[in-house]
């Protein structure tokens, strides 16, 4: 059992999860079986019930896990599907403790954060390392050593260092380097003070990732190797790059992984990333381009649709393009600004979401791609906002909504579903994780997808009102996917348009860089054939 700690200092949204992820996917390149893990210090027992403007997107694991988004960047990386198990919070641990000591599982024994808390974190990565078959598990320490809240995380650490012994473990130490204009200067000294920090609490990093603007000169690495009591050589460079998917290459450049295999005392194997720098070249220098509006809610915080965007990143590197994102504020989409906002676009793209605000913006969106004939693809809140608009404007159901936006609407062609009725906790109680979905022959979704049968992973408590479905099913709006236990619509297309798909799941939770989901591929080639009026 090999683990990896990778911790962070000076400052936060330094990209650890990034740098976390590109390492193990330079491991899984020489053949190594890797997983990961998010330690998150908040008293939330996860994100599901968080504010996206706080914290971004919820990522959704196949077991139905709602995770930190940088779970996202863990699958995309290694091309693997991670566990709920992979995401601990303090909210989850003090939680199950909480609950183990109501039930007396202590035998009136006081419960402390040292050894009780702690042993349930070391137990947490002997778990996933265990259960996930894994060589290497990389274990990310989110927030800044220092923090109040992360001070048990860094304890057990500490802890299972010492037990594991020097060979089985690895703490990587991710800092920063400021430039100073005023003198022209690197300064090495937040990085020295972050370094006494971690060391104060009991761990020594082997290794230091040093993220910066401008190139460390061999002076600057051997200064901090000397004051940080680093090994020479084990100062690397993390500089910006014009992608994330860039990273790896970087890294690898720098020999973080070398080292890294080196200090676990495993073989280094041969490899080749040369497919990945393709993908990588086709994101920096595409041939085409084009245009597509994301309409929602929370675009001025972008990482609320991070698996969405990485997606069209995905599907515009295999077809050579330059995904141009036009983030439209659905609020600001009103029938005087729908044609402005939205003629410039060659697809219109409407993420999951919930709530009241800005969905009539959005059903605007969704009339003028249906009318104007432009590629359309709607996720979960974005499929029932499709219904809604098609149910108003072609059925003739005036005032048809969705019962969350509507309790009172003459057409809940949307309505929640029977297995929510009556719910009264919010976190992790929605229709989560991976479902099945059987395809209709000859839709646009079984002819992307290239099989009968998908699984796709969910997160919504609404649905399509199979009561309406002789009324909108008119032989142009039709399922072209269904769930085969209960009958849930999961998919709906329009026949008399290039390409209009709405989907009740998440298909940005599935897409690789080097494998596109195949609704985006497909969204991403019919938005090239819009845009350039012929064959993509």
């Amino acid at each position: 059992m090999k683990i990896v700690f990778i911790t962070g200092g000076v400052m936060s949204s330094l990209g650890k999860g990034v740098t976390s992820a590109s390492l193990g996917m330079l491991l899984k390149s020489r053949g190594y079986r890797v997983t990961m893990m998010k330690f998150d210090p908040y008293l939330n027992v996860d994100p599901g019930t968080m504010n996206p403007f706080q914290h971004g997107e919820v990522f959704v694991t196949d077991n139905g896990g709602e995770t930190d988004l940088d779970l996202g960047h863990y699958e995309r990386f290694i091309d693997s599907s991670l566990s709920k198990r992979s995401s601990i919070t303090s909210g989850k641990l003090y939680s199950s403790l909480i609950e183990r000591e109501r039930r007396g599982d202590f035998n009136g024994g006081t419960v402390q954060v040292v050894p009780h808390l702690t042993n349930a974190i070391k137990q947490a990565i002997k778990d996933v390392a265990t259960k996930d078959n894994a060589d290497v598990t990389l274990v990310e320490v989110g927030g800044t050593v220092g923090d109040i809240e992360s001070l048990p995380f860094i304890e057990a650490i500490s802890q299972f260092r010492m037990e594991a012994g020097p060979t089985n473990t690895l703490s990587i130490h991710l800092t920063y380097i400021p430039y100073l204009e005023s003198v022209g200067e690197l300064k090495t000294k937040p990085t020295q003070h972050s370094v006494r920090e971690l060391c104060s609490l009991g761990i020594q990093p082997d290794i230091l990732v040093c993220r910066t603007e401008h190139e460390l000169s061999a002076e600057i690495k051997n200064k901090i190797s000397y004051l940080c009591n680093i090994t020479p050589g084990c100062v690397i460079e993390n500089n910006d790059v014009k992608t994330i998917y860039e990273v790896p290459l970087m890294l690898e450049r720098e020999g973080l992984c070398v080292k890294a295999l080196e200090k676990l005392g495993l073989p280094d194997r041969a490899h080749d990333l040369s497919d990945w720098r393709d993908m990588v070249q086709h994101i920096i220098s595409p041939k085409r381009e084009v245009n597509v509006a994301l309409v929602g809610k929370y675009i001025k915080l972008h990482d609320a649709y991070l698996s969405v965007v990485e997606s069209l990143i995905h599907a515009g590197a295999y077809h050579d393009a330059r995904v141009n994102i036009h983030w439209v504020e659905s609020e600001e989409i009103t029938p005087e600004t729908v044609d402005q906002l939205l003629d410039p676009v060659d697809a219109v793209l409407i993420p999951g979401g919930f709530g009241q605000r800005g969905t009539e913006g959005k059903i605007l969106a969704v009339q003028y791609a249906r009318t104007h004939k432009k590629p359309f693809f709607g996720i979960c809140l974005g499929l029932q906002m499709a219904v809604i608009e098609y149910a108003r404007h072609v059925a003739g159901l005036e005032g048809a909504n969705s019962t969350e936006m509507d309790p009172h609407t003459p057409y809940p062609v949307i309505d929640m579903m029977e297995t929510q009725i009556g719910v009264t906790h919010l976190g992790g109680t929605q229709r989560l994780g991976q479902y099945t979905c059987q395809l209709e022959e000859n839709s646009k979704s079984m002819a992307a997808y290239g099989t009968p049968i998908i699984h796709e992973r969910h997160r919504h408590r609404y649905e399509f009102n199979a009561k309406y479905a002789d009324k909108l099913f008119d032989g142009n709006l039709h399922k072209a996917g269904t769930n085969p236990e209960t009958g849930l619509v999961e998919i709906v297309e329009l026949v008399d348009h290039p390409w209009f798909v709405g989907v009740q799941f998440h298909p940005e939770f599935l897409s690789r860089p080097m494998r596109p989901h195949p609704l985006f591929r497909e969204f991403i080639g019919a938005a090239l054939t819009e845009r350039e009026g012929g064959q993509d």
